[in-house]
């Protein structure tokens, strides 16, 4: 698709948040709060050129490798609630975007995505095929306190769940979409612990994709969750509290 002629570089888009995406408790689940930043991720991209759809004709698509999610507040039912995303750097197959989300002026969590260029046919990275340098890029733009942290991995973890992946838990790209991962984890966990907004954010690394029907093994440590298949881990969590 061409650029949209309502296109700008900085994109704010509007949410009314309903019951399907509270908790119990009415507050935001923090899986719609991952979608809410995903799907208006998407809206900027349509925009831009660089859909899904664009991609599609060259055999490409958006893959997220990492995500870090600072969470000051959760919005709640009924509420309306502001995302503003910009592209912080794109080169080559590799970008970062950032998202922010707003009730009227007070921001509710900041989040910094790194996403990587996959070729659905070989199932590779390969560079965007798609012209972006109408894009803005704002390197010094963050939306959140700390970049992307690294996840410690080498400690001994301790299997809490087993999990087969079910077609509902697969997007369009034709794998277990990224905020299922976190869906799984969550399921795992004490139900206080979620409702009573104890969790101040995420730090997430996807090192390997899930398809429909793989087995996998649901393990943790302390704050940190590991996504395993056949001992090589394809999601890795870590809580912040």
């Amino acid at each position: 698709m061409p650029i949209s002629p309502n296109f700008t570089s900085i994109l704010e888009q509007e949410y009314e948040i309903n019951f399907l995406q509270c908790y119990p408790n009415g507050l935001l689940k923090y899986t719609d709060l991952c979608n809410i930043f995903q799907i208006t991720a998407g809206i900027h991209a349509d925009l831009g050129g660089i859909s899904f759809s664009d991609m599609q004709e060259h055999h490409q698509a958006w893959v997220m490798s990492k995500m870090r999610l600072e969470i000051i507040s959760l919005p709640k039912w009924k509420e309306k609630v502001t995302v503003k995303t910009w592209i912080k750097s794109l080169e080559n197959s590799r970008s970062t975007r950032c998202l922010e989300l707003y009730r009227g002026d007070e921001k509710l969590a900041g989040c910094e995505t790194y996403w990587a260029v996959l070729n659905t046919q070989i199932r590779r990275p390969e560079n965007l095929a798609l012209p972006h340098e109408h894009f803005i890029k704002y390197p010094e733009h963050s939306a959140t306190e700390k970049s992307i942290q690294r996840i410690n991995l080498d400690v001994p973890f301790e299997k809490v769940w087993d999990y087969k992946v079910q077609l509902s838990d697969l997007d369009i790209v034709n794998h277990a979409n990224n905020v299922k991962y976190l869906e799984w984890c969550l399921n795992t966990m004490d139900r206080k612990l979620v409702l009573k907004q104890h969790i101040k954010g995420f730090e997430m690394n996807f090192l390997k994709e899930l398809n429909w029907n793989d087995e996998a093994i649901i393990s943790k440590n302390e704050n940190t969750y590991i996504i395993s298949k056949d001992d090589k881990i394809c999601y890795a969590l870590e809580i912040i509290g």
